[in-house]
């Protein structure tokens, strides 16, 4: 009889093992998931934040203003300002910018807020078109190549 009763008991054993597991895994990528957003705010909301802005990793995505991309190339030293048309958030960035990086373009930067008012970014990328467009008529390829080094 023994052998009857723990035959009926494995089903519901593994049954009850696998919900309390699946439980466990739950509550943990819930309560964990909010410690470790990175949220996608636009300058005018993080600017919104006020002081709850500084030091808290976010992505913040707009357009560079143009006009004030200082690129230097030897240092890898990045400095541009960013906006949504409302507001404007000085950036910060250190390594190679993207190649297609220039005046105007949509980019999205994730990193941090100083107290100073920067915004230092661990990480730029350029928002662009998967379509790919010919170049019009008459001009050739090259022009429409940009580098952030002026001649």
């Amino acid at each position: 009889m023994q052998k009857e009763s723990n035959g009926r008991r494995r089903p519901l054993m593994l049954a009850l093992v696998a919900l309390v597991s699946l439980g466990g895994f739950g509550f943990l990528v819930a309560g964990g998931l909010d410690d470790n957003l990175v949220y996608f705010w636009t300058p005018s909301e993080l600017m919104a934040k006020g002081a709850e802005a500084y030091e808290t990793p976010v992505r913040l995505g707009g357009q560079v203003v143009p006009g004030t991309v200082d690129w230097n190339a030897e240092a890898l030293d990045l400095r541009f300002r960013m906006t949504d048309g409302d507001s404007t958030v000085e950036v910060h960035s250190t390594g190679a910018p993207p190649q297609m990086f220039r005046d105007g373009i949509g980019v999205i930067v994730e990193g941090r807020l100083t107290r100073a008012g920067v915004f230092e970014s661990t990480s730029l990328m350029v928002k662009h078109s998967n379509e790919y467009r010919a170049p019009p008529e008459g001009h050739a390829p090259a022009e429409m190549y940009r580098t952030l080094i002026q001649e």
